[in-house]
């Protein structure tokens, strides 16, 4: 299983080039599910996903995320309650707590699309206040990764990766300048 599992990590690449056939509802939940059982500080799980299968609202939102490319037939908004984050860890958890669970959900996400077949890419570059107002999103309520989805067109070779080796110390730092 193990091996399976890093076979899935070094099969995920983030895809830009898909296919116009939709995701079943279904399968999105199901992406859902394994974001919810990302690890989250304090068990705070302060995370919402709007899932934007209508082809009006994907392109308002695109027209305002340069980083979105392609034509995704599918996104994941991945929003942060900011409000129920602060009043469970304070200022930790709304500025910093919030940021690292929805990056493990996102994780999840790419990685259980990747076991189904779909690709994805994970966005940060689009303009918040336009999506809020897209989304109809509450003033605590902030959209701060979109995550496309879908069937992709080709396969993305694989990039070189820099060893383990050099990236790993024991201890303490022993690299040198590169």
């Amino acid at each position: 299983m193990a091996n399976d599992l890093m076979s899935i990590i070094k099969k995920r690449r983030s895809v830009r080039d898909y296919e116009p056939k939709k995701v079943s509802k279904e399968l999105l939940m199901e992406l859902i599910e394994a974001a919810i059982w990302a690890p989250t500080g304090s068990n705070i799980q302060p995370w919402y996903y709007i899932i934007v299968k209508n082809e009006g609202v994907l392109e308002k939102i695109k027209a305002f995320s340069p980083g979105l490319l392609g034509d995704p037939v599918n996104l994941i908004v991945v929003c942060t309650d900011r409000k129920r984050a602060f009043e469970r860890a304070s200022i930790l958890g709304r500025d910093e707590l919030c940021l690292m669970d929805i990056s493990m959900a996102a994780q999840n996400i790419m990685l259980l699309a990747t076991e189904k077949g779909l690709g994805t890419c994970a966005v940060r570059s689009f303009n918040k206040n336009a999506v809020s107002k897209i989304l109809k999103l509450p003033e605590h309520i902030s959209p701060d990764l979109i995550v496309s989805v879908g069937y992709f067109n080709k396969t993305i070779n694989t990039p070189k990766r820099r060893s383990v080796k050099e990236v790993s110390f024991f201890d303490r730092w022993e690299g040198g300048e590169q």
